[in-house]
């Protein structure tokens, strides 16, 4: 790991109340240079499985503190990325060149190349599947992708998976006020909302929203509905049946090329953050992924 920066302040664990197993591990942090700037990583647990964690938009890697800290680190190497202009990583050193699906997968693909990480299992969330999407039309090791909150449509098609009720509109906003932060907040996590995560979309380079969803309108990236129907990597689909921002049905009408367990698993009472607001109930379904792939 030849030219990893100095490690950046650690951060703690979950504070959920839903009753989990943790085995309470050493998460080392430190940040990887690339050439779209410093590329902020939390690392925890060893073994020959790697599982890349990739946050949403205006979020950061420690939304994952519940599964960083659960017990997949026992056997398997985790590594939670912060995208550039979120959480502790450099804002973009060319905004219109990184601040894209394209642009933050060809970043993330670089880190883990830094790492020597060739054969990951990645699970992308929000605008972090949309990434892994992008990356696994790039990055021909990935081993296993599951995403959440992530419609993956065709290009032009965006109004046939996401909602345009609620605050979903928050997310390509340059500059948000600090009641859009709590409800953009709110709408991510629902009712669980810490600090650090209202912390973290105020921290967040506004351009970075501005110019995600000015290039996606343009139609920057791969068709992703075409790259699931196509792709014979193991896809696996888990959602919170009351996400507000994502038709769930329309997830369940692809033609999927390799869906795991062959449907979409919805998990009652929780919404665009599973993981996060029902991690009793997410985790041992990536734990069971993650398992029968590596």
């Amino acid at each position: 790991m030849d030219g990893i920066l100095a490690a950046r302040p650690q951060t703690g664990g979950p504070t959920s109340k839903e009753p989990l197993t943790m085995v309470n591990p050493e998460i080392k942090s430190y940040r990887v240079p690339t050439s779209h700037g410093a590329i902020a990583v939390d690392e925890v647990g060893k073994g020959k499985t790697q599982v890349v964690f990739v946050h949403g938009n205006s979020s950061c890697g420690r939304i994952f503190r519940h599964q960083m800290l659960g017990p997949l680190s026992r056997s398997c190497r985790l590594l939670a990325l912060d995208l550039p202009g979120h959480g502790a990583s450099d804002d973009a050193i060319d905004p219109y060149r990184t601040y894209t699906r394209p642009g933050f997968a060809d970043a993330i693909i670089e880190a883990l190349r830094v790492l020597s990480i060739s054969e990951p299992i990645v699970f992308g969330w929000s605008l972090g599947g949309h990434i892994a999407i992008e990356m696994a039309a790039r990055f021909q090791g990935i081993r296993g992708l599951m995403i959440s909150g992530t419609p993956p449509v065709g290009r032009n098609d965006a109004a046939l998976g996401f909602r345009t009720s609620g605050h979903g509109a928050l997310g390509r906003k340059r500059n948000l006020s600090s009641t859009e932060i709590v409800d953009f907040a709110r709408g991510m996590a629902g009712d669980r909302v810490d600090d650090f995560l209202r912390e973290a979309i105020a921290r967040c380079d506004g351009r970075a929203r501005e110019i995600l969803f000015q290039a996606r309108d343009a139609g920057a990236g791969v068709d992703q509905r075409k790259l699931v129907e196509s792709n014979p990597m193991p896809l696996a689909v888990v959602n919170g049946e009351d996400d507000p921002f994502i038709h769930l049905d329309f997830l369940d009408g692809i033609s999927y090329a390799n869906l795991w367990e062959a449907r979409c698993h919805r998990l009652p009472g929780v919404g665009h953050a599973p993981f996060w607001g029902a991690p009793a109930l997410f985790n041992p379904i990536l734990e069971r992924f993650v398992r029968e792939i590596a």
